[in-house]
């Protein structure tokens, strides 16, 4: 990268001033760079104006500041279809992973949520889950949906003698009966993951929750309190990939504004033919 910039550079190396580099900024989008790739060309040149100045002791203005970067985009959510989400479930029939999955799936828990979830948490009656101490050590309240809480009691009703607090536990092997990790509850949506086809993770199945919640017209804030965000601005990214609920809503406006401007709309066209004929008459 530094050898790029030197060739491309068409003065020596150390009178090369800010003006250069945005130049050099500026070639490398003409020629399709990525941003990523832009970061690290930069990165490379001030590590190395960085070592002349501290290390060669030479007499030089770094021309790149200090975490001159591009704004790298954010990928979006990654979440299944329903039609994927289907032949996954089809794939487990482990009474333990159901219930697991499930809850990440209708309620959008973390993976470390659903790993430190107690037994006390759960509020039956009420079908409500307490998320205690989520990520930015945030408590919040989640629902129950009918097949999560099915799903969920009848693995209760398989772990019922256990005295452990965590709900979810290792089924085999030495640690038998022990809470399973986040790294644990991973393998298994790994392990389903190539059973069925369907290229999933744990928070693919948080992502889907999102998605779907959004394009049943669910509100925005809503969707916010549920996973537990602290701004709204990073539950609207989900917008970005809820075309459904886009062209939904496109319909339903559009179909609105036809409604009022229709008759006028019609009235241009009559008007229009009568234009032509006159023309023609004349």
């Amino acid at each position: 990268m530094l050898a790029h910039f030197s060739d491309w550079l068409q003065i020596p190396i150390e009178e090369a001033t800010i003006k250069e580099t945005d130049a050099y900024m500026d070639h490398l989008l003409r020629h399709r760079k990525k941003p990523k790739t832009i970061n690290c060309h930069f990165s490379c040149i001030h590590a190395f104006y960085d070592y002349l100045i501290e290390d060669e002791r030479m007499s030089l203005i770094n021309p790149v500041k200090k975490n001159y970067r591009l704004r790298l985009p954010r990928p979006l959510p990654k979440h299944l279809r329903d039609e994927q989400v289907v032949t996954l479930f089809k794939g487990i029939n482990d009474t333990r992973d159901r219930a697991m999955f499930t809850l990440m799936l209708r309620c959008g828990l973390r993976v470390e949520e659903l790993s430190r979830l107690t037994v006390d948490a759960i509020e039956y009656r009420r079908r409500q889950l307490y998320v205690l101490n989520g990520k930015g050590s945030k408590d919040r309240v989640v629902y129950l949906s009918e097949d999560a809480l099915s799903a969920l009691q009848s693995y209760m009703q398989k772990r019922k003698f256990s005295k452990e607090k965590r709900v979810f536990l290792v089924r085999k092997g030495p640690l038998r009966g022990k809470p399973i990790s986040v790294r644990g509850i991973q393998k298994r949506i790994e392990y389903y993951s190539r059973k069925t086809g369907i290229q999933v993770s744990c928070h693919h199945l948080r992502h889907t929750m999102a998605t779907q919640l959004l394009n049943a017209d669910a509100a925005l804030v809503t969707i916010q309190d549920l996973l537990g965000h602290s701004k709204i601005t990073t539950t609207q990214c989900y917008c970005r990939v809820s075309n459904l609920k886009v062209q939904r809503d496109y319909y339903k406006a559009i179909n609105l504004v036809l409604q009022r401007t229709l008759p006028i709309s019609e009235n241009v066209f009559e008007k229009g033919k009568i234009g032509i004929t006159d023309s023609h008459i004349n």
